[in-house]
């Protein structure tokens, strides 16, 4: 009896998320915010975003310095990073791929690899041609000076540690994001 009830117990906590399933991100890269959502009703806003050095738009290749257009999940959450917290996003996703695929960047393998995660929830491989390890994160112990003045990210969305601590509370593995 104590086997059943201590595996019901880590199955439940193994499962189950803290955060509200119906939250979702939009990042809008124009205005230089995210804006936590549910439905379509905006929770709460955080302004003044970096996003990466080349702007936002379709990645074409790894160390473009590109933030992806698109829409991802987070794939993980990195509690102890060089940027506070990382909240790693679901790319490459199976759009990105395809259009990689048509332009012969990417071989048809590393596509199979890429749809068959998003497939089963899981997260793309990371190593790709067209980059990984894009995500939402902190500036750790960078300046907050520099994150005010310009885009600085190698193609990912940059936040004060202020900002990506109360972002914390909002999300977890799986919670949508929309960047545009």
């Amino acid at each position: 009896m104590l086997r059943i009830s201590v595996l019901l117990f880590c199955s439940f906590f193994s499962f189950s998320s803290f955060a509200d399933s119906a939250i979702w991100l939009l990042v809008d890269t124009a205005a230089r915010k995210i804006e936590v959502k549910k439905g379509e009703r905006t929770l709460e806003t955080l302004y003044k975003i970096a996003i990466g050095r080349g702007g936002a738009g379709s990645k074409t290749h790894r160390g473009d310095n590109i933030t992806p257009m698109g829409s991802y999940r987070i794939g993980w959450i990195g509690e102890k990073s060089a940027f506070r917290r990382f909240f790693g996003l679901t790319y490459p996703s199976v759009e990105d791929a395809q259009k990689a695929l048509r332009k012969g960047i990417i071989n048809q393998f590393t596509y199979d690899r890429i749809a068959d995660a998003q497939l089963f929830q899981g997260v793309p491989p990371q190593n790709t041609p067209l980059g990984g390890q894009i995500g939402i994160h902190g500036l750790g112990s960078a300046d907050p000076k520099v994150h005010e003045i310009f885009d600085w990210t190698h193609g990912c969305i940059a936040l004060t540690n202020e900002q990506i601590d109360r972002l914390y509370d909002w999300i977890d593995t799986g919670t949508v994001v929309k960047i545009k």
